[in-house]
């Protein structure tokens, strides 16, 4: 199978890896694409043929969102995409592929969430529910839901399709990252307070916990403790008994659930 790797030091590595006995033995860089300005997200398409990438407004270069052909050696050889779709208003913060393979979803700077067609370059959707800057898109297991986390201190669920607003989880602190249980009615959000202001507070204040919320009835349901800096993303395990968290604080934390947590029911 192949990973690609992103950098902000303008590269994407695409690597190269092999099962042997069950592990997983990363091998040679196969190939190396550079960009004149930081690549910010990507992402295969459900067949594995269509690699998309987006890349930042800076240094003096617009924001793009380009798509290679994987059975074309030559456009990685040459770096050069068959299709490039440049942003004219807000920058792409983050991209994943569809529920079918027809579109790309994007998250934006400004709060927009939308759909792109990468066979025209057409914009499809295009919602703006979120005030600030959206930080994280994951799909439900069965790709029918997609979860949204941002800066405004929200995540919001969407039908993946058509863009229709679910159910909003609300919290005190910028989300920055959200993912729904394969396993049971949960979404799990990660975050805290900024960055920059980590080392000036309490890890209480900081409020570096990850939260449980209930999917349909939209309440907070349990937290874990553990980083001392803000959570930047979290994954679920496919089974849905476990997940990991990555934080500010130079930890990835996996977790694995007990018996009280399948016990649980919630009363309504």
């Amino acid at each position: 199978c192949r990973l690609y790797s992103i950098a902000c030091f303008l590269t994407l590595k695409q690597w190269y890896q092999r099962r042997v006995r069950g592990d997983t033995e990363t091998g040679k860089i196969l190939q190396t694409l550079s960009a004149k300005s930081p690549v910010r997200s990507c992402g295969f398409s459900l067949t594995n043929n269509i690699l998309c990438i987006t890349t930042d407004r800076a240094m003096n270069q617009p924001c793009f969102i380009k798509f290679y052909d994987m059975r074309d050696s030559d456009q990685l050889v040459n770096n050069e995409p068959f299709r490039e779709i440049e942003m004219t208003d807000a920058k792409v913060n983050r991209m994943i592929w569809g529920t079918v393979e027809d579109y790309i979803i994007t998250g934006h700077e400004n709060g927009q969430l939308c759909q792109y067609d990468w066979k025209t370059g057409e914009r499809l959707k295009t919602v703006h529910d979120h005030d600030n800057l959206i930080k994280d898109l994951q799909l439900s297991k069965d790709r029918t839901m997609l979860v949204t986390a941002s800066k405004d201190t929200t995540a919001k669920l969407f039908d993946a399709k058509d863009f229709k607003q679910l159910k909003s989880f609300k919290t005190d602190r910028p989300v920055n990252s959200a993912a729904v249980s394969p396993l049971k009615h949960h979404i799990l959000l990660g975050g805290g307070q900024e960055a920059m202001e980590v080392t000036t507070s309490h890890t209480k204040s900081g409020k570096f916990e990850a939260r449980f919320f209930h999917l349909i009835f939209e309440e907070e349901i349990g937290r874990v403790k553990g980083h001392f800096g803000p959570i930047n993303t979290l994954a679920f395990h496919p089974s849905g008994k476990q997940y990991s968290s990555g934080a500010e604080d130079g930890y990835v934390r996996i977790h694995d659930f007990d018996q009280s947590y399948y016990d649980f029911e919630y009363d309504f």
